[in-house]
């Protein structure tokens, strides 16, 4: 699937309403390298919280963690792939590989920003027994045409199609939004691949009815300030814009 970046759109899904604050929230956590649950609840964000209970650990073989801890999962590769992992605090016991910060590098860098290299993956198998759940979305690539267009494309293991795929789709778009913006650069188009694709039993009369619904024209993106550190965007630097969408569609979350 290919979705246009070009003059600040992002690919919301209107069919029905995405909690994009929720989404957004979430991939900053992400970004700052935290594993601990605890501080997204302290936002209102619970995408993690089944996944982090004491009987999800437990049955995880993780028994030794404490609750709301989950492992050496997607921010902690992005910024200390590989890294010793503290499971008592969430946090590295020594330095690893900063990959987000390296692509940035490259990208501000005008002799290296063409480089076919800047790749950021989440899918570490020496650490794959410490994560609560192995990564989903485990690859992606950013690409500059054309001098100064930032492109993203991402590979997704698993991905499900009524809950997770719009999170997946917005969530990226908003990374290659802000990495745009902060390597002084001009958005221009994610594309996602996925291998398996599942749409549960439990969805499938939900998602019919949401076919029915007319998609709108997707909304725009502003990011308002621009920081030495990726780590300093904060929620309220971003602005939403025309985003018209129909009511929201309740599905479960399937185990």
């Amino acid at each position: 699937m290919r979705f246009s970046l070009k003059d600040g759109s992002i690919p919301f899904l209107t069919t029905k309403k995405l909690a994009w604050k929720t989404c957004l929230k979430e991939l900053l956590w992400f970004i700052s390298g935290d594993t601990n649950n605890k501080t997204l609840l302290d936002q209102n964000v619970h995408i993690w919280d089944g996944n982090s209970t004491r009987d999800f650990l437990d049955k995880a073989g993780l028994s030794h963690y404490p609750e709301h801890i989950l492992g050496p999962i997607y921010g902690f590769q992005w910024r200390n792939f590989n890294a010793s992992y503290d499971c008592n605090n969430g946090i590295p016991l020594n330095k690893g590989i900063d990959q987000l910060q390296y692509i940035i590098n490259q990208l501000k860098n005008p002799s290296t920003r063409n480089s076919r290299r800047l790749i950021l993956t989440a899918w570490n198998p020496q650490q794959l027994d410490q994560m609560a759940i192995p990564p989903c979305h485990v690859l992606c690539q950013f690409f500059v045409k054309n001098g100064n267009n930032l492109c993203c494309s991402m590979y997704q293991r698993s991905v499900d199609v009524a809950l997770g795929h719009p999170f997946n789709v917005a969530s990226y778009s908003f990374l290659t939004h802000l990495i745009a913006h902060h390597c002084d650069l001009i958005p221009d188009e994610f594309v996602y691949f996925y291998g398996n694709a599942h749409l549960y039993n439990d969805h499938l009369e939900i998602i019919k009815e949401q076919l029915e619904r007319k998609p709108y024209n997707f909304p725009t993106i502003q990011i308002r300030h621009k920081y030495e550190d990726i780590s300093d965007y904060k929620i309220d630097d971003f602005e939403i814009l025309n985003y018209k969408c129909h009511l929201p569609i309740k599905m479960n979350m399937i185990a």
